[in-house]
């Protein structure tokens, strides 16, 4: 699943993390579909100098690949060999997040609703989520301060890190938030396929709608955008 362009980000997330003098920092945070994770983490990381990983990102590329390869969503074995055949790679600089899938630059094809309405056939295939989770840790510990979102960060990939939270919102809100970052282009029922049934099927291979003990709950139903990035940046600014 590697490749020397990855090897190459995860060498300068190392240096960044060493350069940016916090030591080793691990922030895990989880959330349901349209709770704001990638828009509110890579935000954090811009503004305290930190690593930023998608690991959704890695969940759609492996789907893109899938789609691209032809192989049967149906046949479980075939999509866990796909997803370890996929040549995938990722920055992990929040101020330019690139994806590859060999010399595909797909950063913007795996937000196509198309991925986001097969990409729960990986995420619930639990060899492909092995596959994938041993990548993920591989790049938080090449990091130094890095602060990685997802689905099961706070309890599977990274259970130590040093702040662990669930970033949730009330079904309206990331309904509503999901719509405006496509566009409005959605039907309301292409939204409720993609952020509320996409949650459902993905919650049965990882539980990212209730707080594991240890993980603090930021509920951004009511709160701005910055006010979200301010209360998961104090966070983080606690424990330094």
């Amino acid at each position: 699943m590697t490749n020397p362009r990855s090897q190459s980000a995860e060498t300068a997330a190392a240096e960044a993390g060493s350069a940016s003098g916090h030591g080793r920092l691990v922030v895990a945070v989880d959330g349901p579909s349209g709770s704001g994770k990638s828009s509110v983490c890579r935000a954090a990381a811009r503004r305290l100098g930190a690593e930023y990983l998608d690991t959704g990102a890695m969940y759609r590329a492996a789907t893109w690949y899938c789609l691209e390869t032809g192989v049967d969503f149906d046949d479980e074995s075939a999509v866990a060999v796909a997803v370890e055949e996929t040549p995938l790679s990722l920055s992990t600089d929040p101020d330019h997040q690139k994806v590859w899938v060999g010399e595909s630059d797909v950063t913007h094809a795996i937000r196509e609703s198309r991925i986001s309405e097969a990409v729960s056939a990986v995420a619930t295939n639990r060899q492909a989520r092995s596959v994938l989770i041993a990548e993920q840790r591989r790049l938080i510990d090449a990091a130094g301060f890095v602060i990685a979102e997802g689905r099961d960060i706070t309890t599977v990939v990274a259970p130590d890190a040093q702040v662990r939270v669930l970033l949730t919102a009330s079904a309206e809100a990331r309904l509503a938030r999901r719509g405006a970052e496509l566009g409005g282009g959605q039907s309301a029922e292409a939204l409720q396929r993609q952020v509320i049934e996409r949650d459902v099927r993905d919650s049965a291979a990882a539980n990212f709608t209730e707080a594991a003990d240890g993980v603090a709950v930021l509920d951004s139903s009511e709160l701005s955008f910055e006010e979200t990035v301010d209360s998961l940046v104090g966070r983080i600014e606690s424990v330094q």
